[in-house]
């Protein structure tokens, strides 16, 4: 049986409907006949021994020298059998129809021996036949009934001609026969049954063996370190990316046991921690074996995670080094873009510069020249502004902050230093929600949008909407941002959070991308809403609980 360990390095996959042939379970048949003709001979030596020593009546009651002859034959022929099954020559077949043939004669013999069916010995045949049909696997087994029956009915006429005041026990012999041809077709059926019942075994067991070789595969070929633990604490598994992180010295056979808590303390330390609060967050860990930075995160093998566990360990090195290659490309991106945008103003100030030195300076001319520089300067430090900003956002200093409170003390500051009338705004909070965010980077983010949500909106007395509200998820809320405005274009959905996309002539288009990039940082996050209506925006960030504080 072609089961393979799930250490093989290359699998093969044996065909479903491979049929069971002899060759492949030679020694189970050899093992089934050696127990069958043990089991003969120990009653053949039990009935040698009773009628002998004990002079049981029954046994051999009308010719008893004939009784021991056919019983020590029984015996040795018996004990012959033995040296051919461990020969295993001639064939199993062959010998399996001579000892169920030997068992017939002699049994027959030792029956007509005895007086006949009164006896009880031609019970002795249906244990043979019965085995002899669960070993063969059913073959043959209505051919031995058909034997036994024969003999059973020779013997029966045989002991009528020969002994006198013998009376004929057909009917005996006929419910005897009939026995014989059940117990062989039960057999029959039962072997039918275990065939099917191997088969499907087999069947079975080359799919689970398919399947943890798929598992090995796929185990080795993913980018994180895979510890498999089980109950008692031994590494059971691991893959080649793990082996690299701890150190371990790779094996050819890797289902040694290594101890969790004896060779990483540190990953069996929270690993206890774990099993006794599964809901626990861990921080980054440092490995002493290879200096690596990683996430550790464990996952149950069943329900009860006492029973094992499988270890993740994601490498934040490699990671980082991904992260490190994106930035750098959208860096990349961002220094054209703002190649691009710089160009414009300057080429606009070129211009200017070179009219004042051509014309003749009167006061109007000079002054809308002037004027031409300023703003152009004006829109360059502003992108230069937001540009630095860029490379602050990943700095970020958490506060638990109310945010019903602060989006009130934000608006008063806000309709102040944008000169806009506080009744514009209407606000609709349920509660007072707890959030971990960075004041400043809060502070800009509702800076942006409410900004955009005035250039947007109507104007007019409850223009602007902003609204606090819990998600489907308990743990998160929902701050909406909503104006009467017209929306977004839908063409321009997939651009608002590019950088330097802007409608407004005045802007540098970096806002939303700040704004987003800030969410971020703060574990939040920004998207825009489509309604029938129109569209707003969303920031979604997690409620703390004021009990963890």
């Amino acid at each position: 049986m072609s089961i393979y360990s799930s250490q093989t390095k290359y699998p093969i996959f044996r065909p479903l409907n491979a049929e069971i042939t002899e060759i492949e379970h030679a020694g189970q048949y050899w093992r089934s006949l050696y127990y069958f003709n043990i089991y003969r001979l120990i009653v053949s030596s039990s009935l040698l021994i009773i009628t002998w020593k004990f002079q049981f009546t029954h046994f051999g009651s009308y010719h008893f020298p004939l009784f021991l002859y056919a019983g020590l034959g029984h015996v040795l022929f018996s004990s012959v059998s033995m040296l051919f099954i461990k020969l295993r020559h001639p064939g199993f077949n062959w010998q399996l129809a001579l000892q169920v043939s030997s068992d017939i004669v002699f049994f027959t013999i030792m029956l007509y021996a005895s007086g006949g069916l009164q006896s009880g010995l031609g019970v002795l045949l249906l244990v043979s036949l019965a085995g002899a049909g669960l070993i063969s696997r059913g073959r043959l087994a209505l051919f031995f009934a058909s034997m036994a029956t024969i003999g059973l009915l020779l013997q029966e006429t045989y002991s009528v001609l020969t002994v006198d005041f013998y009376s004929a026990q057909y009917s005996q012999a006929g419910l005897l026969s009939l026995a014989y041809f059940a117990v062989a077709w039960l057999a029959h059926q039962l072997a039918q049954y275990t065939l099917a019942s191997e088969q499907l075994a087999k069947e079975r067991g080359v799919d689970l063996a398919n399947m943890a070789q798929v598992n090995q595969l796929v185990i080795q070929d993913i980018q994180e370190g895979v510890l498999v633990v089980d109950k008692s604490g031994n590494i059971r598994q691991r893959n080649t990316y793990a082996e690299k992180l701890l150190d371990l010295s790779p094996s050819s056979s890797k289902t040694e046991a290594l101890r969790l808590s004896d060779h990483l303390p540190e990953i069996a330390g929270r690993l206890a921690s774990w099993q006794g609060d599964s809901t626990i967050n861990f921080d980054l860990l440092r490995l002493s074996h290879s200096n690596a930075l990683v996430r550790t995160r464990f996952v149950p093998i069943q329900s009860d995670f006492r029973n094992g566990v499988v270890i993740f360990l994601e490498d934040m090195g490699r990671i980082q080094a991904q992260l490190q290659q994106l930035k750098l490309a959208a860096l990349g991106r961002l220094t054209a873009n703002i190649a691009h945008e710089i160009r414009n103003p300057l080429s606009a100030i070129n211009h200017a510069a070179e009219l004042l030195e051509e014309e003749q300076l009167t006061n109007n001319t000079n002054s809308r020249l002037v004027r031409i520089i300023c703003d152009n300067t004006q829109r360059l430090n502003k992108i230069v502004q937001d540009v630095l900003q860029l490379n602050r956002r990943n700095i970020s200093k958490l506060d638990v902050i109310n945010a019903s409170e602060f989006i009130r003390t934000f608006l008063e500051e806000f309709c102040y230093v944008e000169k806009i009338d506080r009744n514009t705004f209407l606000l609709n909070f349920s509660h007072d929600y707890l959030i971990h965010f960075d004041r400043d980077h809060l502070n800009q983010i509702l800076w942006n949008l409410c900004r955009n949500a005035w250039r947007h909106c109507r104007k007019q007395a409850g223009s602007i909407h902003i609204e606090l509200s819990t998600g489907p998820n308990e743990n998160n809320i929902h701050l909406d941002i909503f104006d009467d405005g017209p929306g977004v274009d839908p063409q321009q959905l997939k651009q608002i959070f590019e950088p330097f996309f802007t409608t407004a002539s005045s802007g540098t288009g970096l806002g939303l991308y700040i704004a987003r990039e800030m969410c971020e940082t703060n574990h939040a996050s920004l998207e825009y809403i489509e309604n029938p209506t129109g569209g707003h925006f969303r920031i979604t960030c997690k409620i703390t609980d004021p009990a963890n504080e």
